[in-house]
This record gives C-alpha cells, sequence and structure tokens, in this order.
C-alpha cells in the first residue's frame, strides 16, 4: 500500500545532469523528511540529503554540497533529485526514502519507507 516509485536513473557522462523523481502514496507525505541515500556496490549504503516537511531546512552530505538539490512538491506527493556536475564516484543505486519524527538524519534505520532503488552510472 505504502508506495515511493522513483524514476528517472540511468546512463550520464561525467559532468552532466540527472533529475531523479520519486511518487509517494499510501502515507501522509506532507508529515514525513523524505531523503535520498545511495549505495554503490560493495559500499554501505550512503545518506545524500534530506529535507524537511515543508521544505524550509534541507541537509546535504559534504560530498554533493553546490552540485544536488532536494525539492519536494507536496501538493502532488513528490519529491526530486536534481544532480549537476556528476562525477564517477557518484555511481550507485539511489533510493528515496520519507520518516517521520526522525531521530537522526544520515541513519538509514530512520526512515520507515523507502523506494525501489533507480540506479545512476556516471561514465564516459
Amino acid at each position: 500500500q505504502v508506495q515511493l516509485v522513483e524514476s528517472g536513473g540511468g546512463l550520464v557522462q561525467p559532468g552532466g545532469s540527472l533529475r531523479l523523481s520519486c511518487a509517494a502514496s499510501g502515507f501522509t507525505f506532507t508529515t514525513y523528511v523524505t531523503a535520498w541515500f545511495r549505495q554503490a556496490p560493495g559500499k554501505e549504503r550512503e545518506f545524500v540529503v534530506c529535507q524537511n516537511q515543508i521544505g524550509s531546512f534541507t541537509y546535504y552530505t559534504d560530498s554533493v554540497k553546490g552540485r544536488f538539490t532536494i525539492t519536494r512538491d507536496n501538493a502532488k506527493n513528490m519529491v526530486y533529485l536534481q544532480m549537476n556536475n556528476l562525477k564517477p564516484e557518484d555511481t550507485a543505486v539511489y533510493y528515496c526514502a520519507a520518516g517521520e519524527a526522525i531521530p537522526n538524519w544520515k541513519a538509514t534505520t530512520s526512515y520507515a519507507y523507502w523506494g525501489q532503488g533507480t540506479q545512476v552510472t556516471v561514465a564516459s
């Protein structure tokens, strides 16, 4: 019933841009913090960015600051990740997540709902 459906992943050259989308349903989206995580092969799932319920607070991991932008559209139950100036090290499966009353913004365990993941590959 609860769904976070991601789209927008794909192959992009270094320096290129990509926008990921996540459509939420089955829960009260407007009361949830939204976040993006990523996981590269052989690595732990890594926090990328989160945003509070009304979009007034955003926290980015250092490696994506100035390049990635999270936005949300509560009227459409959508969250987006605009990724610019992509680097090969950004290659990973990207996951949309949502949680309420987040005790730790960076922890995967703080988020109750997860998308299926979408592959982003940055390569020439």
